[in-house]
């Protein structure tokens, strides 16, 4: 029995102005959000910061995960051990090969003509790590205690020193990851508070205007007079230092945000002096909407996307202003661990001559800097969506 083939109808590709049409129809039915999404996307480096950052606040929050060893542990026999390379390619002796990290140890000797410390790395060992194993206990945000961590030694022995160790023998690797807690949360909740105010402040300037106006931008003006790095190592010294390290971190990031909430409260008024005689805010207000739901329901809402592309610019500003405090001695203190507090470790000739990984956590905080600053760029581009 013979019969025909039918084969299927083509499948037109759409011409390009059904391709705009079809665009066009979605961005008129998108909400706010989606067009910014939309607009984002487009922006490579800050998705790339999007990325990167996203990538540093999950290490800010289990650091103990990603850090070998304890980080406050100090071995002498280890000072200024240089940093190891990870290997990933474990060759075998019959020419086979297998996907197994390992480290060369290294093995401390003394220069015959000077006596000094040499450390010399030993190719006849390895030392294996394990993924996803059990190493030094550690506590997750206070809420209980783990054991587990992406990278293990097998052999406990033998240390393992990814980025080397300090004076002290302490794992800088692990300390990185262990202060990226502090700084990353310095910024973050110093930005927090620094929006409560800016927002509360701003938006009764702007809202109510006339004499509570003339008072808020007085005072706004005086902060924003003020010296910012003056300021802070006047307050920062103001600091006992006998203070607990909690309360130290909680003034520091005080300190931080009430010296900079005034440009936010500018932009904030602005835009209530724009807002507050747009047609829909005079509905809701004819409508009887209280004034807590005309500025939290209407006028808060509208310019949103702004508020969060100002807040991603700030929080690099807070890194730094932490890091610079705590590498000048006036921010946190040891025993804190934050990237500022690590820096004070190459403030010398010594550390720098003889182990300039130290500097590490400089290029930890111009990463973070740099990539938060990419976000905040693509943040703003992309906030008004109507203008592209």
């Amino acid at each position: 029995m013979s019969g025909t083939i039918v084969s299927p109808p083509a499948i037109s590709e759409p011409t390009p102005d059904e391709s705009a049409a079809r665009a066009s129809a979605r961005m008129a039915v998108a909400s706010q959000w989606q067009l910014v999404w939309w607009a984002f996307k487009r922006h490579r480096l800050a998705m790339v910061g999007l990325v990167i950052t996203v990538v540093l606040y999950v290490i800010a929050v289990v650091p103990g995960f990603f850090a070998i060893n304890d980080p406050a542990k100090q071995n002498a026999r280890a000072a200024f051990h240089p940093p190891q390379a990870l290997h990933f390619i474990d060759r075998q002796a019959d020419g086979g090969w297998a996907l197994r990290p390992y480290i060369y140890p290294y093995v401390l000797k003394r220069d015959p003509q000077t006596l000094a410390a040499v450390y010399e790395q030993d190719l006849t060992r390895k030392v294996y790590l394990k993924m996803f194993a059990s190493g030094y206990e550690y506590s997750v945000l206070g809420l209980f205690n783990s054991s587990t961590h992406l990278f293990a030694s097998e052999d406990a022995r033998a240390p393992v020193f990814f980025f080397g160790a300090d004076r002290l023998g302490r794992c800088v690797f692990s300390r990185i990851m262990v202060g990226a807690q502090i700084s990353l949360s310095v910024g973050l909740v110093g930005v927090i508070l620094s929006l409560v105010i800016g927002i509360v402040l701003g938006g009764i300037s702007g809202y109510y205007g006339g004499r509570i106006d003339f008072a808020i931008q007085r005072v706004i003006e005086l902060v924003l007079s003020l010296p910012a790095i003056p300021i802070w190592l006047a307050a920062s010294a103001a600091v006992p230092q006998n203070w607990p390290a909690v309360l130290n971190y909680f003034m520091i990031t005080l300190i931080l945000s009430l010296t900079g909430w005034a440009q936010l409260a500018r932009v904030v008024r602005g835009r209530f002096l724009s807002l507050r005689t747009e047609e829909f805010v005079m509905a809701a207000r004819l409508d009887g909407a209280s004034e807590g739901r005309i500025i939290f329901r209407h006028m808060l809402p509208s310019f949103a996307s702004h508020i969060i592309a100002s807040i991603s610019l700030a929080i690099p500003a807070m890194i730094l202003a932490e890091t610079s405090l705590s590498f000048l001695g006036l921010g946190l203190q040891p025993p804190t661990i934050s990237w500022g507090v690590l820096l004070r470790e190459a403030q010398n000739i010594r550390s720098i001559a003889t182990a300039p990984w130290l500097f590490i956590p400089g290029a930890f905080v111009v990463l973070a800097v740099i990539a938060m600053n990419f976000l905040g760029d693509g943040l703003r581009d992309a906030s008004d969506p109507y203008n592209k």
